[in-house]
């Protein structure tokens, strides 16, 4: 018998290619891998009846002055020089800038803190994770009546009842155009708090511990630990909370719709760009003027997405 050599093994295989060529030829092979894409028809087509249709029609629609969703009479760039010119519009983006911001400043690193201690605790980790998580899935209309208890304007509410413990007068938490900005902030920050911990914690438990022994036989201090090898480590992380807390924010509706309505109220102090785009579209049945909206909230999030990307890539290298 021949002894079998990677050499004769090679040629071999080359001698059976040619024939493997003839009995399947490439227009078998197509029809034969061509099958297998008809099992991606379903998903391709509920994709594109649910998502892409509509923003198709969504960005046909921004170019049109439509009074019912139909593409009646064509305005070229008339709904976005509208919207250039629209005191509502820059309201409802300084509207869900403030709020996403400050959501972001005091929720990122309060979310960092809780997961630092959580990650530290002998004990009960999973537990302490559970109670955290449970608010990011409860309903948010339900929260917001909650919170409206919390925060009535008078002394029958929860948060005023307690000033008055340390002599300080009721204030008009759903009334007043600043401090209701403030009441959404603290929702925010309650339901999304959850979240952030179990990703913190996520990148905090891929961090090796050996990094950390190494730095205590060089004697360094809690804080070198901190800025030296759980900063760096957990930077993509951070990179990943801002750019979906960013959208996020840009997305925000329920919790200002149960609040405030369409219109944000009082005085549009909570409309954000989503509702601008809803009260449009919806109550005043300004298709065109909604559609244009949506399209500018669009090129807003990717945008800054983008920008968020190449930061966190230079900051990589």
């Amino acid at each position: 018998m021949k002894p079998t050599t990677y050499a004769s093994t090679v040629t071999d295989a080359k001698q059976a290619l040619p024939i493997s060529k003839q009995h399947f030829p490439r227009k078998g092979r197509f029809f034969k891998e061509f099958t297998w894409y008809l099992y991606l028809l379903p998903t391709v087509g509920v994709l594109a009846l649910i998502s892409y249709y509509p923003m198709i029609k969504t960005l046909l629609l921004s170019f049109y002055v439509s009074g019912d969703g139909s593409l009646e009479k064509f305005a070229g760039l008339f709904n976005y020089k509208h919207l250039l010119t629209d005191p509502n519009f820059f309201l409802a983006i300084y509207n869900t800038l403030y709020i996403g911001l400050f959501g972001l400043l005091l929720g990122l690193p309060l979310s960092f803190l809780l997961a630092a201690l959580i990650n530290r605790a002998m004990y009960g980790k999973g537990l302490l994770k559970v109670i955290y998580f449970l608010p990011n899935v409860t309903s948010a209309v339900a929260v917001v009546l909650v919170f409206k208890v919390l925060f009535f304007p008078d002394q029958s509410g929860t948060v005023n009842y307690v000033l008055s413990w340390f002599g300080i007068g009721p204030k008009q938490w759903v009334n007043d155009p600043m401090l209701i900005k403030w009441v959404v902030i603290a929702l925010a920050l309650w339901q999304s708090v959850g979240f952030n911990i179990l990703i913190w914690m996520a990148g905090l438990q891929s961090i090796s511990k050996d990094y950390y022994e190494a730095a205590r036989v060089d004697g360094a201090s809690r804080w070198d630990e901190m800025r030296y090898i759980t900063m760096p480590g957990v930077r993509p992380i951070l990179w990943f909370l801002l750019i979906t807390g960013v959208i996020g924010a840009f997305q925000r509706f329920d919790d200002v719709y149960t609040f405030g309505g369409a219109s944000g109220s009082p005085l549009r102090s909570l409309q954000t760009i989503v509702l601008f785009f809803y009260e449009e579209t919806m109550e005043k049945s300004q298709y065109g003027y909604g559609s244009a909206a949506s399209v500018a909230l669009f090129l807003m999030i990717l945008i800054i997405t983008i920008i968020n990307l190449k930061i966190s890539r230079r900051a990589e290298r």
